[in-house]
Parts: C-alpha cells; sequence; structure tokens
C-alpha cells in the first residue's frame, strides 16, 4: 500500500494562507520526502474552477477546458512552487475523459492521463460529480414555487422503496480505485491525493433564499456526503491521501450570507464566478489550504 507522503515546510505556507483543517486517509507515518518536482493536476470543473474570473491563459493548443486562474491546483503549485506543474482539469470532466479526448471550450483536450509521467511526484484528483449526475440532480431540486407546488427530487429519486442515485453512487465507487491504480501505473513514484466535494447545501437548505424545498435540499447534500464517503473508502482501500472538503466547508454553502459563501447557488450568490452549484474562488482558496494541510501531515 501507498501511503501519502508527507512535505516538510509547507507549514509555514498554510500559515501564511491560514488554518489548515484537514483529514487524509490512508496517511502513514512516512519519513519525510522532498517537495514535489512535478505536479500534476486531474479533475472536473470543481477543480478546474469553471467559471471563476479570470480565466487562465490560453494554452496554445485546443481544449482549454475552461480552468480558472485562481482554481486551486493553481494556488497549491504556486505554494509547493514545483519544477513542473501541468492542470489538465476540465470542465464537464467524467472519469472516461482521464483515458479518452473530451471536448474543451476551444475543441478536443488530450487525455488528462496524459500528463502523467514516470517522473510525476504529486497527483490531485477530484472527479466524480459528473459520473453520478450531480449538477444535474441539483438542478432537478431547483422548487422556485413553495410546496407542494411542484415535484420533489428526493420523492422522485426514492420512488419505490429505491434510492435511485445512491445504488448509482455505490456501483461507482470501484471507478476510484482503477483510477488511483492507473495514476500509480503511469507515475509510480507519486503521491496521490483525492480531493472531496465541499458542502453544497446544508440540511433543510433555506427556501427563503435558494430555490429548494427543505427535504429536497437534505437529499441533494446527502447524495454529496455518499460521494464523498466511497471516495474516501477507495483511497483508504488503495493507499491514496484523500482531503475531506466537509469539516472546513461547513457554514460556508449556499446558504451562507453574502461573503460567507463558498458556492454559488442556484440563484447567483458569487460576484466572482458565474456557475451555479460550483465553487466560488473563496472556496478554491480554502480547498488549497486543505490539500495543502494534508500534504503537511
Amino acid at each position: 500500500m501507498q501511503h501519502s507522503r508527507q512535505f516538510p515546510a509547507l507549514r509555514a505556507v498554510c500559515a501564511a494562507l491560514g488554518a489548515c483543517a484537514f483529514a487524509v486517509a490512508g496517511a502513514g507515518a512516512a519519513p519525510a520526502a522532498p517537495q514535489p518536482e512535478v505536479y500534476v493536476a486531474l479533475g472536473d470543473s470543481f477543480s478546474a474552477g469553471s467559471g471563476i474570473a479570470p480565466s487562465a491563459p490560453a494554452s496554445g493548443i485546443p481544449g482549454d477546458c475552461t480552468r480558472s486562474a485562481l482554481n486551486y491546483p493553481k494556488l497549491v503549485a504556486q505554494a509547493l512552487r514545483p519544477s513542473e506543474f501541468r492542470d489538465v482539469t476540465c470542465g464537464a470532466a467524467v472519469s472516461a475523459d482521464l483515458a479518452g479526448r473530451q471536448f474543451g471550450l476551444s475543441g478536443l483536450a488530450a487525455p488528462q492521463y496524459d500528463a502523467l509521467t514516470p517522473d510525476t511526484t504529486l497527483v490531485t484528483l477530484g472527479m466524480g460529480g459528473n459520473d453520478i449526475g450531480l449538477v444535474q440532480l441539483g438542478v432537478s431540486c431547483i422548487n422556485p414555487l413553495p410546496e407542494p407546488n411542484g415535484v420533489s427530487c428526493a420523492a422522485t429519486q426514492t420512488a419505490g422503496g429505491r434510492d435511485r442515485v445512491g445504488e448509482q453512487i455505490e456501483r461507482f465507487a470501484p471507478t476510484y480505485g482503477v483510477m488511483i491504480e492507473e495514476i500509480r501505473r503511469r507515475s509510480p513514484a507519486a503521491t496521490i491525493v483525492l480531493v472531496g466535494y465541499p458542502i453544497g447545501i446544508r440540511d433543510g437548505g433555506c427556501p427563503e433564499t435558494q430555490p429548494a424545498w427543505a427535504a429536497d435540499a437534505t437529499y441533494l447534500q446527502g447524495k454529496i456526503n455518499q460521494l464523498n464517503d466511497v471516495m474516501r473508502r477507495e483511497a483508504v482501500e488503495h493507499g491514496a491521501g484523500y482531503v475531506d472538503l466537509e469539516p472546513s466547508t461547513q457554514g460556508h454553502d449556499v446558504c451562507a450570507e453574502p461573503g460567507r459563501s463558498w458556492m454559488v447557488g442556484a440563484l447567483p450568490t458569487s460576484a466572482d464566478a458565474i456557475v451555479p452549484l460550483h465553487p466560488n474562488a473563496a472556496g478554491h482558496r480554502n480547498t488549497a489550504k486543505q490539500v495543502l494541510a494534508a500534504l503537511d501531515r
């Protein structure tokens, strides 16, 4: 089993960025290792920072994938200062896009796995939400009218005594293990860190500011929690690290007051981000803190 390596001299970085809360699955008492030299960031729009201004400068190749210049991989790279940094995160990415070509904003993007090389020393991966239809579920939970004038996403997804989204998450769970092992095959020296999803909406929601019924808000967040749980589980089983964003994002969901919310609501709440149901720039700063804290332990 591979354990998450530890990176000295990052405690000062975390102190400069702010308090660092973290949770790493499978982390053992490995000896200190040098600062990473080659960092590769894989993931979907939650990692790419899609819709957060400013966009990353064009690379001159097709498939820029709506990456933000302020996404958490870039913030982590700024702190670690690796000799080489490859951010191949891509909006709308699913697990199949790791090995296959994906449509980016300006054309076909190369498979994300192509960025991995034997000399890669750190890989972060944030993915899975699009595979299980997380954003689509969020959209289906939007109800602009008060109960009972509308359709409950929770009732629809659990009709007949089955939790359809929950079942889909459990079917997807082993894919995390497949991803970890393929990253390890391509980059055997790399520390692999899976990055979970933040809290999107609190239990019971906030119907006065966001158009979701209480039961639906609770169901939606429950599925985010379940996806994080299986991600953590697979990380442990396959010897990878896991960054738990749930503790640090408590109270910073779409229901938080302006200035404290780290998520863009169904009704936009962030001046610097335009993609609903995604983290804003403050959310990415927090994620960077948690990744750096995990690497420091």
